[in-house]
């Protein structure tokens, strides 16, 4: 069993989150147009709202709030207005809340004794996955016709929504950790990673069968481009694999050192994130060479949702020789951050890391995998149904 500290540590952590939810709470009570309005409301609950009803933003202005469907309407708004999607204030705020909630689970890891081996990290790799499938059956249902019945109606579709779709897929997960773990020591499987690992595919392949099945019953003809594109999917996970095993064996050919404390762990991360990079240069500058056309024949547009993708592709747009743009396209400067981050993060992770703190070492890689896999997972399967 574990010692009384990591009992004070869990205390602790308990009393950080209440102290932080009275602070909040005491704050909308006392100054609700700064810290409800032009904090919470703007930065978090307005992009989620906007996204949940498939508007080109939200107003609020007065107290009262209007979902308006056109950038023409946006730009001419007046009051505190928010758009589906990040930025750089809202990403910090997640970035702290992520941080803090790996906190809370490393104190859980440490209770129920688990994640000191890497059987937890290959064991957890499905459920991202299953978040962006799942994040794209609300893009489906975002692309339903208006008057059409929807999959998921508002609120319940917030729960499916970034980023409250990332609390929606923890606790599944901790769910099915917690339950394969009490089936391991009830004697009914061997070890806990098996049935965890399985509960995820089968997750996936739920989700993925029923954009299969939605998609083409729902969609196709009824939303200009939407149908099936497997080749989207096919070259993506291609070069992804290419990218992250060409990395991994020239750095094990050249420097050993950076896969010497990961190993196939590493492998695994700079996967992940190979497959975010790839689709978001699929997605901005090769929809048309790959087919995903709509009627017409013209290309799908797909935009991205974080500013820093933008920043990457402003930079780009700069030093590029403008005689480039219309054979690389813009945007493979971000695949080239994701594989120069992924590796530069796993030859970080020494053999010391793990040997000093595993459970803190298995956890950060997951939640490093999870920020490439997941989105990744999302852009590739979007545009692999044209929606």
């Amino acid at each position: 069993m574990d010692s009384p500290r990591s009992w004070s540590r869990a205390q602790a952590w308990l009393a950080t989150f209440t102290t932080a939810l009275l602070a909040f709470g005491f704050g909308v009570l006392l100054a609700p147009e700064l810290v409800w309005d032009r904090f919470l409301w703007h930065y978090f609950w307005g992009p989620v709202y906007a996204d949940a009803n498939n508007a080109v933003c939200v107003v609020m202005d007065g107290g009262t709030t209007e979902l308006l469907y056109s950038t023409v309407a946006c730009q001419d708004a007046s009051g505190i207005v928010a758009e589906p999607g990040y930025t750089l204030v809202s990403e910090a705020g997640y970035a702290i809340s992520l941080v803090f909630f790996l906190v809370g689970v490393l104190t859980l890891l440490h209770r129920l004794e688990i994640g000191d081996t890497k059987q937890l990290f290959f064991a957890l790799v499905p459920f991202m996955f299953f978040g962006g499938a799942l994040r794209v059956i609300e893009d489906a249902n975002d692309s339903i016709p208006e008057g059409a019945a929807q999959i998921l109606a508002y609120p319940w579709n917030t729960l499916i929504i970034s980023p409250i779709i990332y609390f929606t897929v923890f606790f599944i997960t901790l769910a099915t950790v917690v339950a394969s773990v009490l089936a391991e020591r009830r004697g009914d499987v061997e070890r806990y990673g098996r049935p965890l690992f399985a509960t995820g595919w089968v997750l996936v392949l739920l989700s993925v069968g029923y954009l299969l099945y939605f998609v083409p019953t729902r969609l196709t003809g009824a939303v200009d481009g939407a149908g099936f594109y497997p080749q989207v999917t096919g070259v993506t996970v291609a070069l992804a694999v290419v990218f992250a095993v060409g990395i991994y064996r020239l750095a094990q050919r050249y420097k050993p050192g950076i896969n010497a404390g990961t190993g196939y762990i590493g492998l695994v991360v700079v996967f992940g994130h190979a497959i975010d990079g790839v689709a978001n240069v699929i997605a901005a500058d090769w929809t048309d060479e790959l087919g995903v056309v709509d009627s017409a024949g013209n290309a799908l547009e797909y935009g991205a949702k974080h500013p820093f993708n933008d920043i990457i592709v402003g930079v780009v747009d700069t030093v590029q020789p403008a005689g480039l743009d219309s054979i690389i396209g813009l945007s493979w400067g971000f695949l080239l951050v994701k594989l120069v981050a992924a590796t530069a993060v796993i030859w970080v992770f020494d053999d010391t890391i793990f040997e000093d703190e595993p459970r803190y070492a298995i956890l950060l890689l997951v939640a490093i995998l999870a920020v490439g896999l997941g989105p990744g997972t999302r852009d590739m399967l979007r545009v692999t149904f044209g929606i």
